[in-house]
């Protein structure tokens, strides 16, 4: 009860600002009125919302809207002091547009911004409006969901194939086992000799999936990663460069998480892999692959790799710590022609996909989010007798990068 009257204030003073705002043009009295009529509107249907939501579902989406379009048009009332309604309202919609992801709501964005803000209505109006009319229309013209609300606050053994583990700070990095070591007291070992990101393949025998068919070259990857050296070449696509660049300078750098090589050029750096593991009661039980620029050792990505079996079915799931939260990739194994492996999160089974989840610090309940439109597909293989790999990402559909591997024993192994 606590928590919904916290968050009915929180809309509640979200309403005073957009009213304030939107009734401004009209004078002082004006906008103290919009700030009463906009606490009290929005701060009620917040109220409604929340008394109509079930366990796992979020906010109705039309409380959803009206809180985003309340939240931008005091920005727009501040973007009007230097720019007019149709500037206004085209940044809106683009803004809206951005944080939609989809490459069409993208570009569906700034037109209706455009449109909005062509109508001569006051900056702040022409801002609120172009969010609420997009989304309107994106709700209408896109109907799956692109991300869905999993579970709320619930115990970790509930969500088998979510990894419950996340960063205890604002940057992950390549110490990050280390400092998980310390916090579950478990004995940390660092670049570890021989050592693989699963401890067998048999643990993801099942219907697609026979260990004994793989190449005998896969399975020593799999299960002795560490004896490998990695040659990568990134395969971006173009409409997604400007927006990852972007990505990667304002979120991935700073956060020390996922800063993927932006071409071949950069990842001619080098790459340098490791696995450090956390060791509980004497069994090797995390085990976390580290890959970072070979001359300054900043982190592209840090993963923990675990498997679990449900059914009769094994899965691989890895886990990529954020601050006090977690992004897990769960992916199903299934044989390729010539003992390859192929593990993908695009199949028909339940557990396999894409989850953003929050860890209560103090309860260790878990909130995930099912993220449906992300898509992965990692294939390996021997081809003329070498080790290689695809690894295939997709959005809503469209294929966005590829990652091409070369994977060689180190010299010290033969």
């Amino acid at each position: 009860m606590t928590e919904e009257r916290g968050s009915v204030g929180i809309v509640a003073a979200i309403g005073a600002l957009a009213g304030a705002a939107l009734a401004g043009h009209r004078g002082r009295r004006a906008a103290g009125v919009g700030a009463v009529v906009g606490a009290v509107g929005l701060g009620l249907g917040e109220a409604v919302a929340r008394a109509r939501q079930k366990p796992g579902e979020i906010p109705a989406l039309w409380q959803r809207i009206a809180v985003s379009g309340a939240m931008v048009a005091p920005l727009g009332w501040v973007a009007g002091r230097f720019a007019g309604p149709v500037a206004v309202g085209t940044g809106a919609g683009a803004l809206a547009g951005a944080l939609g992801l989809r490459p069409q709501k993208v570009a569906l964005g700034p037109v209706v911004g455009l449109a909005v803000g062509s109508s001569g209505a006051p900056p702040a109006i022409a801002a609120a409006g172009a969010v609420v009319a997009f989304r309107c229309l994106s709700a209408v013209v896109f109907r799956d969901p692109q991300v869905s609300l999993l579970a709320e606050k619930v115990p970790e053994e509930e969500l088998p194939f979510v990894v419950p583990l996340e960063a205890r700070s604002r940057y992950v990095g390549t110490g990050y086992v280390r400092e998980l070591a310390t916090v579950l007291g478990g004995t940390y070992a660092e670049d570890v000799a021989d050592v693989g990101i699963v401890s067998s393949l048999d643990e993801l025998r099942g219907p697609d999936f026979d260990p004994a068919d793989v190449h005998p070259l896969v399975r020593e990857f799999y299960e002795h990663t560490a004896r490998f050296t990695l040659d990568i070449v990134p395969e971006w696509r173009t409409w997604v460069r400007p927006g990852y660049l972007l990505y990667r300078t304002l979120l991935a750098r700073p956060l020390g998480q996922a800063s993927v090589p932006m071409n071949q050029r950069e990842a001619q750096r080098g790459v340098r892999g490791r696995i450090d593991t956390i060791g509980l009661e004497g069994v090797v039980s995390l085990r976390g692959w580290i890959r970072s620029f070979a001359d300054t050792d900043e982190p592209i990505y840090v993963g923990i790799y675990t498997t679990y079996r449900h059914g009769d079915r094994g899965y691989v799931s890895v886990g990529f710590p954020l601050p006090q939260a977690s992004f897990t990739a769960t992916l199903a194994p299934y044989a390729r022609e010539g003992g390859g492996l192929v593990l993908t999160s695009v199949t028909d089974l339940d557990h396999p996909g894409h989850y953003l989840t929050f860890i209560d610090p103090e309860t260790r309940d878990l909130t995930t989010l099912a993220v449906h439109g992300f898509a992965e597909k990692l294939d390996v293989f021997v081809e003329d007798g070498e080790l290689r790999a695809t690894h295939a990402f997709s959005i809503f559909g469209l294929p966005f990068l590829v990652l091409r591997y070369k994977m060689s024993r180190k010299a010290s192994d033969g």
